[in-house]
């Protein structure tokens, strides 16, 4: 039988490598030498169109990995060296029957990959997170550290970013809830979004965006850019950097926080906080920046203030209490989203921080969402309103009333 890594290596003889060859010289080729080959051993024109397009995708785009990117139902695709190839579709694990016809060809779209989003990656440094153009996250590991080969991990986001509606449309969010933030996001109350991996915090944080009056200056800042901030014209996306192969050259989120403060941003919203840039983001929210947004991962409201104030201590030798107050000063309220076991994505609880008292940050429940039982297979309930909002001073301050009515001054 005649293999894809046969016809590839006629081609690469066919192939001029002193010129630029144009992506219809290339295709002419690949028919060609496919046209050769059928004479030698009978192919079908499915198999011809099957063997021409991955042809084509090996030479010009990321080899097999490209049907799974065209593919929209496939939102995770991970790769265990060049063996196995998984794939999430519909919330569902699958196995594909494909594989990558060597370590070396793996490699080189690693690579393709990596330098695309300005990234290095090699033995020395063998971890990396990349994106691709369409914003796709992409992370990488590399031998020694990969036993098994290199590793690589792809979240595919959609083409659009999901707005409220359709966050509401899916169930992810009530309509109730929706209301609420959209009136405490253009109060300008900093709201920070938890939850577990593929829990759905980027896409939240793309849909409440939403909410941000187009008449401010926002700065984003990412470790790998995934935002997808629509409709705000005075925008600043900023993207941390990786040392270069001398080790030097490194931008950090913590260097790009710094340097936010200093282009006036009306809000800043931090992609997600992993680290010691906790401190930076939690003291732009205490200087200002009222109406920052950022994400972090945590199991419930209250895990994710126990990893802020670690966060914290990472990047600064300060009292336990004293990062306690800079954290119930910053925040004023925590959404809360999770993964249920019905493969659905939930906003589980929206919480207030409502200050530090007596050696504690205390928080107050205002929805939750109760499971109501099974139904065809989905997981049924709702939300329930624990209590009202308590820290109303910027609702009032941005003209709206104790009950979130905007007041009619005419």
């Amino acid at each position: 039988m005649i293999r894809a890594e046969q016809l590839h290596a006629r081609i690469m003889d066919e192939l001029d490598m002193t010129r630029e060859v144009g992506d219809e010289e290339l295709t002419q080729l690949i028919y060609q030498v496919l046209s050769e080959a059928s004479r030698e051993e009978h192919l079908s024109l499915a198999e011809k169109t099957a063997l021409g397009k991955d042809l084509f995708n090996a030479f010009r785009k990321l080899d097999l990995l490209q049907e799974f990117l065209e593919d929209d139902e496939i939102t995770e695709i991970m790769i265990n060296g060049t063996e196995y190839i998984f794939y999430e579709k519909n919330g569902r694990l699958y196995q594909s029957d494909r594989r990558f016809v060597s370590r070396e060809k793996l490699e080189d779209v690693i690579q393709q990959i990596v330098s695309g989003a300005n990234r290095l990656v090699n033995e020395a440094s063998p971890i990396v997170d990349a994106r691709l153009a369409d914003g796709s996250r992409v992370n990488v590991v590399l031998a020694p550290v990969a036993l098994n080969g290199p590793v690589v991990t792809i979240r595919k986001f959609s083409k659009e970013a999901a707005s409220m509606e359709q966050l509401m449309a899916w169930g992810s969010i009530s309509r109730e809830i929706a209301g609420f933030l959209d009136v405490l996001v253009k109060s300008g109350y900093n709201i920070f979004i938890s939850g577990g991996t593929g829990s759905g915090k980027t896409t939240f944080l793309n849909a409440l965006s939403q909410y941000i009056p187009r008449d401010e200056r926002i700065v984003t800042i990412e470790d790998s850019s995934e935002l997808k901030i629509q409709g705000i014209p005075n925008l600043v996306s900023l993207e941390a950097r990786n040392a270069n192969i001398e080790g030097t050259g490194a931008v950090t989120i913590r260097d790009l926080i710094k340097a936010a403060l200093r282009m006036r941003p009306t809000r800043i919203i931090v992609g997600e906080v992993r680290s010691a840039e906790a401190i930076d983001m939690l003291q732009a929210m205490n200087t200002g920046h009222d109406g920052s947004l950022s994400t972090g991962h945590a199991n419930s409201p209250k895990d994710m203030l126990s990893r802020l104030e670690t966060m914290v201590l990472m990047g600064m030798e300060l009292p336990l209490p004293a990062i306690q107050r800079q954290i119930a000063s910053a925040l004023d309220l925590i959404v809360h989203l999770g993964r249920l076991r019905d493969k659905s994505r939930k906003v589980l609880e929206v919480t207030e921080v409502l200050g530090y008292l007596e050696g504690e940050i205390c928080l107050q429940t205002l929805y939750r969402f109760e499971e109501e039982g099974m139904k065809n297979g989905r997981i049924e309930g709702s939300w329930k309103k624990y209590h009202e909002l308590s820290r109303r001073d910027k609702l009032l301050a941005s003209g709206y009333d104790k009950t979130g009515m905007a007041v009619d001054h005419s």
